[in-house]
């Protein structure tokens, strides 16, 4: 029994000796040979201990207490409605006496042309009838007119032929005097805005679009405010969009209140509250601007008409200011004749005379309707509307 004992122990031993050396064998086969170059490996990226491995000892570092902040009170109910935007400061407007000669220079830019033109021609030796003709042409090219022209022509060949020799400062004011004369040095041109028995003065302001009526009507509100004069202002521009703003716009400026309706609504009963609004706080003037219609309409023509008769239900009607753009020309000359059929015309307001446009057109004008030039606007600045003075605006004709 021994002897069998000892005999499996032996084969156990014998097998596991032939076990090994077949795993050795086998390892051996897998290993490159020597000779081969050994395989270069990157380093092993580091990384972050995972859980369980050494790590680094946390740092200390200081660490926020809480504190107790108190939280503001809430606020009352009237102090979270916003606030009411400020009314707009009241502008002082500048004076307006002596306003045509404070703007001659920029006035004479445009205009020297006309009175240094002939002061050249009538320079010359010998004044022959090829001369006079070239006087006459720059009296037509800067819109005088025809009339006017010839009549201004004759009265230069009569005088320079007495006065013989002619110096240029006796030429200069032998000029000034016959243009002074063609453009008027009689006719009243005052604005009439004074308060009445009736009640304050009323001013209809009318033109066609395009030639700065509205504009005009907020200049003459400072007009009449530089001048100490209380002023309402009636929009009864209804047809043409943001008009009553732009009015009252204006009017703000100078604390003028603006009385105005739903846009396209009836201008003679917006310009009728205007004047009864007038009444009721006692101003002296009350400025109603028209809607900018067309001279072709006759329906809107006769809408400007029925304007002015509601608005006589109060009481006359003073002033009627037609505004004409200076640059037209003698087309201005076509628009003037329609409104003066419709309303009665008082006075004419030329508007951007400082541009190209030709001084002439002041003497046109006023003979075609009969009425004189009463304000001019010489810019886009808000006191550039200025009283119209024949001498200051003849002396920037000819220039110094």
């Amino acid at each position: 029994m021994e002897y069998v004992i000892l005999a499996v122990v032996i084969a156990v031993v014998a097998v596991g000796a032939i076990a090994g050396l077949v795993v050795s064998g086998r390892r051996r086969q897998q290993l490159p040979p020597k000779s081969q170059a050994p395989v270069i490996t990157a380093p092993p990226t580091p990384r972050e201990p995972a859980v369980g491995e050494e790590a680094a000892p946390p740092t200390e570092e200081p660490r926020r207490t809480v504190e107790e902040v108190e939280l503001p009170a809430a606020p009352e109910e009237e102090a979270e409605a916003p606030a009411e935007p400020a009314a707009p400061a009241v502008e002082v407007p500048e004076p307006t006496a002596g306003r045509l000669v404070r703007l001659r220079s920029r006035l004479s830019r445009s205009q020297n042309s006309l009175g240094k033109g002939l002061l050249s021609l009538l320079s010359r030796e010998h004044l022959d009838e090829d001369t006079w003709e070239e006087i006459e042409e720059t009296l037509l090219t800067a819109d005088v007119g025809v009339a006017p022209t010839q009549e201004l022509v004759e009265r230069l060949r009569t005088r320079v032929k007495v006065l013989g020799t002619r110096t240029p400062d006796e030429l200069r004011a032998l000029l000034r005097e016959e243009l002074v004369e063609l453009v008027g040095k009689d006719a009243d041109r005052t604005v009439r805005s004074t308060k009445h028995e009736a009640g304050p003065a009323v001013v209809l302001v009318v033109g066609v679009n395009g030639v700065g009526k509205t504009t005009t009507t907020g200049k003459l509100a400072r007009v009449l405010v530089a001048d100490g004069r209380t002023v309402v202002l009636g929009a009864a521009d209804t047809f043409r969009a943001a008009a009553a703003d732009q009015l009252q716009t204006w009017g703000e400026r100078v604390g003028a209140r603006t009385v105005r309706g739903p846009e396209g609504g009836d201008p003679a009963s917006i310009a009728f509250d205007a004047v009864k609004e007038g009444i009721a706080e006692g101003v002296d003037t009350v400025l109603v601007d028209t809607a900018g219609r067309l001279h072709t309409k006759t329906g809107l023509m006769d809408e400007l008409g029925k304007v002015k008769r509601v608005v006589e239900k109060h009481g006359p009607v003073d002033e009627v200011l037609l505004v004409l753009d200076a640059t037209t020309g003698q087309n201005g000359l076509i628009q003037a004749r329609v409104f003066a059929e419709v309303v009665d015309i008082t006075g004419i307001v030329l508007t951007k005379l400082d541009g190209t446009a030709k001084g002439g057109i002041v003497v046109a004008v006023q003979r075609e309707l009969g009425v004189p030039v009463k304000l001019i606007g010489l810019g886009e600045g808000a006191d550039d509307l200025a009283p119209f003075e024949p001498g200051a605006f003849v002396d920037a004709l000819i220039g110094d």
